[in-house]
């Protein structure tokens, strides 16, 4: 007995040996802007694999915007250098769709039937769809909003208590912190880089990039001069030099500028540059239309781009666990971003309590009934059509052209990239 025992016990290690402990899937996943997701993935990533040892998370090198994101995607797609699952900008979910490059996730949305219940309600849902097609599934989210030094604020005569309401209001506060002197600036607003934050202008006054068909530009009607009249008005009264970004947030975090506009997925990293070099504040950001203005909503959706059926059941996984509850359990106190998920912006488990303990974090959650999706033009030139609208604003910003010449040229050049109809 006691050699058949041998031998039995010396074919199962032999067979231990041979055979893997389980199957390995391998995923590998891009992402955007590493300076506000690395710590963010890392986190969700490594959980992820200690609760599904059969899977592993690879990254590809990130991108570092939202536009290189998009361009690298579909310079890869069909290639053996496409990741399987991606991140992507809200507003280049369209172009994806329009490629075919995305996995549909209606399918697999269907077949779990019980979406809801993990946090992702109707709403959520379709922050991620195109044409009620489920291209992703909303990751982070965010909206813009008033930073502010409160130092500066009470220096110059107002009351950090009770930030400005009115765009008029910040403009003359802004003038009078510029009036300080020793190197101080009024505002930072942050218009470059692509179309969004000319969206909270412009999405703020109640209007709309495109007409309803989409075959003609809108954003140069009377909202949209509204919203570039207040961009010249923040630089010839309010203090806003021509910044770039860096130079903005360090400006910015250093205590030399008073106001600063621009996401709420900024909030983690500007907490970390100010220190306690003052006293910082964050606040709703103004509308120029209180009544039918809105914000559109920033951010990513997680998208699947394998085609493999093994490695499409893994992603949808990770893709649930990144845009679920723990994940955005993660983003928000990680970054900034607003929950997109209602299990997680509601549960004790999660984020129930966080916002009582955080008050700089409540401006973004304020502003959540405002949102509405970034827009995404039609077509293939939709990064060039964001650059035209960029380039053209930094006309009004360093004073090379009046407001409404510069919204009348950025209204030319892209209603000539708009695809026919």
């Amino acid at each position: 007995m006691k050699h058949f025992s041998r031998i039995f016990a010396a074919a199962a290690v032999s067979l231990a040996a041979a055979l893997p402990a389980y199957a390995e899937t391998t995923l590998t996943v891009h992402y955007p802007m590493p300076g506000f997701f690395k710590n963010v993935m890392d986190t969700i990533s490594k959980k992820f694999m200690e609760e599904n040892p059969d899977i592993k998370i690879q990254f590809a090198s990130p991108s570092a915007t939202y536009e290189e994101g998009i361009q690298t995607i579909l310079r890869q797609a069909g290639t053996d250098e496409m990741p399987d699952i991606t991140f992507i900008g809200l507003n280049r979910l369209r172009m994806l769709n329009e490629r075919d490059v995305a996995v549909d996730l209606g399918p697999l949305v269907k077949k779990e039937g019980n979406m809801a219940e993990l946090g992702f309600s109707e709403t959520i849902l379709k922050l991620a769809q195109v044409n009620g097609k489920q291209v992703g599934l909303a990751f982070a989210t965010s909206n813009p909003i008033m930073y502010y030094n409160a130092d500066l604020v009470k220096a110059a005569g107002g009351d950090p208590d009770n930030p400005p309401k009115t765009w008029d209001e910040v403009i003359a506060l802004g003038g009078k912190i510029k009036a300080l002197g020793n190197g101080v600036d009024g505002i930072d607003f942050r218009w470059q880089g692509d179309d969004w934050m000319f969206s909270a202008l412009l999405f703020g006054a109640g209007g709309k990039m495109l007409n309803e068909d989409e075959s003609k530009v809108a954003f140069n009607g009377p909202e949209g001069e509204k919203a570039v009249e207040i961009l010249e008005r923040m630089v010839k009264e309010g203090g806003m030099p021509v910044f770039t970004k860096p130079a903005g947030e360090q400006a910015f975090a250093a205590g030399k500028v008073g106001f600063e506009f621009q996401t709420t997925g900024a909030l983690v990293n500007t907490i970390k540059n100010v220190g306690d070099k003052f006293t910082l504040r964050t606040a709703k950001i103004p509308l120029i239309d209180p009544v039918n203005g809105h914000l559109p909503t920033g951010g990513n959706a997680v998208v699947i781009l394998t085609k493999d059926a093994a490695k499409q059941e893994a992603a949808w996984k990770f893709a649930k666990f990144a845009a679920g509850p723990y994940g955005a359990s993660v983003v928000v106190p990680g970054t900034g971003y607003v929950p997109n998920n209602e299990l997680a912006a509601k549960s004790p488990d999660y984020l129930g309590d966080f916002y009582k303990k955080n008050p700089l974090f409540q401006a973004g959650l304020s502003q959540m009934p405002l949102m509405v999706p970034w827009y995404a033009f039609p077509g293939t030139n939709g990064v060039k059509v964001t650059q035209t609208i960029v380039d053209n604003l930094s006309r009004i910003v360093d004073q090379s052209a009046s407001p409404k010449d510069a919204l009348n040229d950025a209204a030319n050049d892209v209603e000539g990239m708009l695809p026919t109809q």
